[in-house]
C-alpha cells in the first residue's frame, strides 16, 4: 500500500518525463509543488476519503499562504508572495543605487591622481637623469694626467680650460680621410690651441697661434718619467704637442705664461666633423668666398648651415686668408662659439633624438684630463655659448711681431696685464690681435 493517489506508484515509469524518457514532454513538465494563490483548504476537503482536489496522479501540495508553508506554525517563509527574491526588498531584483545594497560610486579625486601622476614624472626624470649621467661619464676618455705637469704656477681666481683640436686620424678610414682632406700624416699635432677663462665675470676665449714662438721648459715625460732640462730651446707652440703630448703642451702653456691651466680638453678631426652633423649642422655668416684646395674648403660669401665636412674645412683653412694663422684663430673661435650655442638650444638639450647622438659624438672622440667632470664640461659649454652670444670676450693672444726665426712673438707686457687680470678674475681690458 502506498498513500498516492491511484494511478501514481514509484514504478509507475512509463508517465515519468525528464532524461531517459520517450516521452516529447520536456524536463520542466516534472511535477514540482503548487503555489496556491488565495485561502487555504479545509481539513475535511482533502485526505483517505475525499476526492483529490488537484485531480488525479497528483499528490496534495503544502499550502503556502501568507508564506506559511506547510501549514500554519512552521515559520518557512519563500518570500514568494511578496515578490521579495534574493533579499531584494519590494521585488525590484538585483541591488541598485539607493536601495541600500551598494554604496553609489564615489567622485574622481582629481587631485590625488594629479599628485600620483607628478610624482611618476618627476621619478622617471630622476632615474633618466641619473642614468644619462653615469651613462656619459662612463664615455670621458681621462687620459691626461696633469699631475705629471712639474713647475706648476699658483691657482688663481675662476677656472681656465685649454682647448685643443688635434689632427688626430684615429679611428678614420681611408674613404673618411680622403672626404675630409685630412691627409695620412703620422702622429699627432695641434691645429688649434685655445685657452677659456670662466668665473665671476664675463667668460674670455684667448686663441693661441700655433706658430707663437715659445721656449721649451724643463720637463719630466710623461711616459718614462725622464727628466729634461731647460735648454733655452725656442720653437713653435705646437711642438711641445707633437714632441711629449699634452702633458708639455699645459707644461709649456704655463711656463710661457705664468697662467695655471686647471682643466685639458682635446677633440680630434673627426670628432669634430661627427659633433657638428650631429645637431643637424651649424649656421655661419661666412665673411667672404673661401676656397682652400689644402683643407677642402669651398663655401660663398654669407650665411648657410655648415655641416660637418665643410666646418672642419672652414676652421683648418689658413692659406686662402690674407692674416694667415691669425685669422684662422678668428674664424675657429666664431665657430665653436656658434657650435656650443647649437648644442645649448632647447631644440637639441630636450630632444633625445638629437642629445644623446651628440653627446655620443663628442664624448666618444673628446680627451680630457684624469680631474674632469661632466660639470666641468658642461660648464666649458655654457662658457663658450656667452661668448658666441656677446657676454664675454674672443682674442689672439697680444703678438707685437716675428722673431728671427719666423715665428709669432707675443706681446711680452700685455700678455703680463692679460695673465694678471685672468689670475685675479677681473675683466680683461687687453685687447689682441
Amino acid at each position: 500500500m502506498n498513500d498516492w493517489p491511484e494511478g501514481y506508484t514509484g514504478d509507475n515509469r512509463g508517465s515519468r518525463y525528464g532524461r531517459g524518457s520517450s516521452s516529447a514532454q520536456p524536463e520542466s513538465a516534472r511535477v514540482m509543488r503548487q503555489v496556491r494563490r488565495g485561502p487555504a483548504a479545509s481539513p475535511g476537503q482533502a485526505g483517505h476519503g475525499g476526492a483529490p482536489p488537484y485531480g488525479g496522479g497528483v499528490p496534495q501540495q503544502p499550502s503556502y499562504v501568507d508564506g506559511g508553508g506547510y501549514g500554519p506554525g512552521h515559520g518557512y517563509d519563500s518570500d514568494y508572495n511578496t515578490g521579495q527574491v534574493y533579499g531584494s526588498p519590494g521585488g525590484r531584483g538585483p541591488g541598485r543605487p539607493g536601495d541600500g545594497m551598494y554604496e553609489p560610486r564615489p567622485a574622481p579625486d582629481w587631485r590625488r591622481r594629479i599628485k600620483v601622476t607628478a610624482i611618476t614624472l618627476v621619478t622617471l626624470l630622476v632615474v633618466t637623469s641619473v642614468g644619462t649621467y653615469f651613462w656619459a661619464d662612463s664615455k670621458l676618455n681621462r687620459d691626461v694626467d696633469l699631475s705629471k705637469v712639474i713647475d706648476r704656477p699658483e691657482a688663481g681666481g675662476g677656472t681656465n680650460y685649454l682647448i685643443v683640436g688635434s689632427d688626430s686620424r684615429k679611428g678614420m678610414s681611408a674613404e673618411e680621410k680622403k672626404k675630409l682632406h685630412t691627409g695620412s700624416a703620422e702622429g699627432k699635432r695641434t691645429d688649434s690651441m685655445m685657452i677659456l677663462h670662466t668665473g665671476g665675470g664675463a667668460p674670455t676665449l684667448i686663441s693661441l697661434p700655433r706658430d707663437s714662438n715659445v721656449t721649451i721648459p724643463s720637463f719630466k715625460g710623461s711616459d718614462s718619467g725622464k727628466f729634461y732640462p731647460n735648454t733655452g730651446r725656442q720653437t713653435k707652440l705646437n711642438a711641445a704637442y707633437a714632441e711629449d703630448g699634452p702633458e708639455l703642451l699645459v707644461r709649456t702653456v704655463e711656463a710661457n705664461t705664468g697662467l695655471r691651466i686647471d682643466h685639458y680638453v682635446e677633440i680630434g678631426f673627426a670628432g669634430f666633423a661627427n659633433i657638428v652633423d650631429a645637431v643637424g649642422g651649424v649656421e655661419m655668416d661666412i665673411p667672404q668666398d673661401i676656397k682652400d684646395t689644402k683643407s677642402g674648403a669651398d663655401l660663398k660669401k654669407g650665411k648657410q648651415t655648415l655641416n660637418g665636412e665643410q666646418a672642419l674645412a672652414f676652421v683648418r683653412t689658413r692659406y686662402a686668408l690674407a692674416g694667415s694663422d691669425l685669422d684662422r684663430t678668428k674664424n675657429q673661435q666664431k665657430f665653436l662659439s656658434a657650435l656650443a650655442n647649437q648644442v645649448a638650444t632647447p631644440g637639441t638639450v630636450l630632444n633625445p633624438f638629437k642629445l644623446y647622438p651628440t653627446m655620443s659624438a663628442g664624448l666618444d672622440t673628446l680627451v680630457v684630463d684624469k680631474d674632469m667632470s661632466l660639470f666641468d664640461l658642461a660648464s666649458m659649454f655654457w662658457a663658450m655659448k656667452g661668448v658666441s652670444g656677446g657676454e664675454g670676450k674672443s682674442m689672439n693672444m697680444p703678438i707685437a711681431g716675428n722673431t728671427a726665426n719666423g715665428n709669432l712673438q707675443w706681446d711680452t707686457a700685455k700678455v703680463k696685464t692679460l695673465v694678471n687680470q685672468l689670475k685675479n678674475d677681473e675683466q680683461v681690458t687687453v685687447s689682441g690681435n
